[in-house]
């Protein structure tokens, strides 16, 4: 497979948008968390049986399987803002 192939480009890509999910899911996550845990408590649900949803993950896993949740929904919206019309993804080259 050559630097310029369609395939490694495709792949280049879609890293490219995967690591923008990431940060926007990053940047998120706290919030909606925060958010989700008042609706839940509202509702007479605790923390830790949200958290571990329902105590059947640790504590620990719970946080990853919430951020996971957080990080399918912002590929979504990098899938819809990412610049696919756009050639070059890179940083703009001096001359």
């Amino acid at each position: 497979m050559s630097d310029g192939s369609p395939a490694r480009s495709a792949l280049r890509v879609l890293s490219q948008m995967a690591v923008m999910a990431a940060i926007v899911a990053t940047l998120v996550y706290l919030p909606v968390c925060i958010a989700l845990a008042l609706a839940f408590r509202a509702f007479g649900v605790s923390f830790e049986a949200w958290l571990t949803l329902g105590a059947a993950l640790h504590p620990a896993l719970g946080l990853l399987a919430w951020w996971l949740f957080v990080f399918v929904g912002s590929c979504g919206y990098a899938a819809w803002e990412f610049p696919w019309g756009d050639r070059n993804f890179g940083w703009p080259v001096r001359k």
